[in-house]
């Protein structure tokens, strides 16, 4: 996902905090595990400072972006509790379950003080995140009805 300079003007998870995103993953069975700055990032598909997720953890540092945070910590929450424990940095190869993640994380952007889908969005752009009408918002507003009916189909229920 990330061919993104490390300086990328996107909101990391030092500028909000860990504890509302810990909350909000917890409310999902899931665990933030954050490890120190400089150290690798454990299950991070793209390397630092991108999460990383094994099992029902999502592993961080206070550099990595909250979008990366939310991406992987969705790839968890769109699968069923008993597949994720089989989870080890490659969440998906799934098209269909990508854009449900990528839907969802945006949804849940709107939970985190300070975050919000607009500025989530705006981050995924400035990341390198590629749709195919050419931006977040405009996926997210007129082509993403396939991640939507995903969801709806889902265990989860949420949209």
């Amino acid at each position: 996902m990330s061919d993104a300079p490390a300086e990328t003007d996107v909101l990391r998870l030092a500028d909000i905090g860990s504890e509302p995103l810990a909350a909000l993953l917890e409310s999902f069975g899931l665990n933030l595990v954050e490890v120190p700055d400089g150290a690798a990032i454990p299950g991070s598909y793209w390397g630092a400072p991108e999460a990383g997720v094994i099992g029902h953890r999502v592993y961080v540092r206070s550099d990595t972006p909250v979008h990366s945070a939310l991406h992987e910590a969705c790839h968890l929450i769109v699968q069923p509790p008993e597949r994720r424990a089989q989870v080890h940095t490659d969440a998906t190869d799934s098209i269909a379950e990508e854009d449900a993640t990528c839907y969802l994380q945006i949804l849940l952007a709107e939970r985190l003080p300070g975050v919000g889908s607009a500025r989530l969005m705006a981050d995924m752009d400035a990341w390198g995140y590629t749709f195919r009408l050419g931006s977040a918002r405009v996926w997210f507003e007129n082509d993403a009805q396939d991640a939507r009916a995903w969801l709806r189909q889902s265990h989860l229920r949420m949209v």
